[in-house]
């Protein structure tokens, strides 16, 4: 199993400072922990892309080509590109300039986003939302599939033989879709033959498992090799599992609120935090033990083949934020991984 991390790069108030973060600091401080994540062995690292005063991140494959000049083994992966409101050729362009910045690195996790601030801003309509995805996900993998691409569409001006520049390392470029409960969404990945990435941030984990079974399916069907299946969660991890719920739930708490006053959701408390941190609960949130046994736990719902952790929900501090990855990289991981490879071996 590949196990890695995904951020935001959350610019909300720091609990302990009670002032939000700059954006240039944080962007320094992300790529400390980009770089950190490869030192420890960690296998991927995710930056998503938000359009919000909160986030420092609207360019992952500007921030990601950084990262590849301060890396050597960690895969450098965007969480989530918002393929709906870009341009294909672009994102391409981009993602294949960090594939050969890195070495062959590089992968795009594409989605249609969980805010909609993008569409506005660069003139799509939300009554669009479903048809645009699809649409710029088939010009994507027409583009990563040959060099000179013919190709018209609705939401586009048509491409008449144009050759893409530059072409990456690998060949095809990884692109992973990404959802966040949608079942059409996992079975088009699925008949696409596409790895799918599954975000569980609240709810038990099993009721999610038909998301799985249906992006199996839906490639058996379609004649599609298996595709790798990850799952995006919410976590931190400190030296005991008390003080890993101490130090997170302020700045945890923070940052859902805030969403959940524009969405509607009441807000969290620490009896709710703390339900969520149960083994049947969605968030990884403990000691590097309690880490371990829950991501093998939810190996035995899914199967997965990766694991990202969103450990920067709020302002934690950078220092904590660091020390988390260190224990992700050092004694989580490589429990996880013997634990795995003993279980395949045992079902060969």
């Amino acid at each position: 199993m590949e196990l890695g991390l995904y951020t935001f790069a959350e610019l909300n108030v720091d609990p302990q400072a009670g002032r939000p973060l700059g954006s240039e600091q944080r962007l320094k401080d992300l790529l400390e922990e980009i770089e950190l994540a490869d030192q420890v062995g960690l296998d991927v690292f995710g930056v998503g892309e938000h359009h919000r005063p909160d986030f420092a991140v609207s360019a992952p494959a500007v921030v990601l080509g950084a990262a590849a000049a301060r890396t050597e083994r960690i895969r450098l992966s965007s969480a989530v590109t918002v393929l709906s409101s870009d341009d294909p050729v672009r994102v391409f362009q981009d993602f294949a300039t960090v594939d050969l910045l890195s070495g062959g690195r590089a992968e795009i996790m594409a989605g249609r986003g969980s805010f909609i601030e993008s569409y506005p801003l660069f003139g799509y309509d939300l009554d669009d939302y479903d048809e645009l995805f699809a649409e710029k996900l088939e010009l994507l993998l027409a583009l990563r599939a040959q060099e000179h691409v013919v190709w018209s569409g609705r939401h586009r001006a048509p491409i008449e033989g144009r050759g893409v520049y530059p072409r990456p390392v690998q060949d095809p470029l990884p692109v992973w879709i990404a959802v966040g409960g949608t079942p059409a969404s996992a079975a088009r990945a699925g008949m696409l033959g596409l790895p799918l990435a599954l975000a569980i941030i609240g709810g038990a984990p099993e009721r999610f498992a038909p998301f799985a079974d249906l992006h199996r399916r839906a490639a058996a069907q379609a004649g599609q090799p298996r595709p790798a299946f990850g799952i995006n969660s919410h976590g931190y991890i400190a030296d005991t599992s008390q003080r890993a719920a101490d130090e997170s739930f302020p700045s945890f708490a923070a940052a859902m609120n805030k969403i959940g006053a524009e969405r509607g959701w009441p807000p969290m408390t620490r009896a709710d935090f703390d339900a969520a941190r149960e083994l049947r609960g969605a968030n990884f949130v403990g000691s590097p033990q309690e880490v371990v046994e829950k991501i093998l736990f939810q190996y035995e719902i899914f199967g997965h083949d990766r694991f990202l952790l969103q450990m920067t929900v709020g302002s934690l501090p950078h220092a904590q934020v660091m020390r988390s990855i260190e224990l992700f990289g050092t004694e989580v991981a490589p429990v996880v991984r013997a634990e795995v490879a003993r279980s395949k071996s045992v079902a060969n």
